[in-house]
């Protein structure tokens, strides 16, 4: 996995270059925001659980069809595969989040979820949902200790949830 920094370096190594004044600031932006990036790391680590199941239960309070007979997260095995992967999308936006990169999700979390997901018969209109949740969950805990709002923190969460939305978004 890279990162915002390693990737920048990267480009002007190629290129045989110093670096400019664009590439400057963009490593200052970079370490300017590491407080509230970690920050959010953190928060993530240590409420990941609580995350999880406030989405979850926002999403099935909006979309309660979801865990009736038929609905996607009906049976005990479905719900739980259902929460097992918002956890998995949490822990990956909180490395995109350190590495303010969020294409590095494009190759462990998107490529070929989408394929999984329609040949399981998973609607990924209620994921999508559910990616939205999350950064909202996160964006609040990080307010109640009070860090301000700030879009960087639903980068990830939006990118997954953008990749996923180009794909069946059918509801179940």
């Amino acid at each position: 996995m890279r990162d915002a920094i390693t990737g920048l370096i990267g480009r002007y190594d190629q290129l045989g270059r110093y670096f400019d004044r664009d590439a400057l600031e963009r490593a200052s932006s970079y370490f300017a925001e590491a407080e509230l990036r970690l920050a959010a790391a953190e928060l993530i680590n240590r409420e990941a659980g609580e995350i999880v199941r406030e989405a979850s239960q926002r999403l099935f309070a909006q979309d309660p069809e979801l865990l009736l007979p038929g609905g996607n997260a009906y049976t005990t095995r479905r719900w739980a595969a259902c929460l097992r992967d918002l956890d998995y999308f949490l822990r990956y936006a909180s490395y995109a989040l350190v590495a303010d990169d969020p294409q590095i999700l494009d190759e462990r979390v998107l490529n070929g979820l989408d394929d999984t997901y329609k040949s399981l018969g998973v609607p990924t209109g209620p994921t999508v949902r559910g990616l939205t949740l999350l950064g909202d969950v996160v964006i609040e805990l990080l307010a109640e200790a009070g860090f301000p709002p700030s879009a960087l923190v639903r980068v990830p969460f939006d990118h997954m949830a953008k990749g996923l939305a180009a794909t069946n978004v059918r509801a179940r």
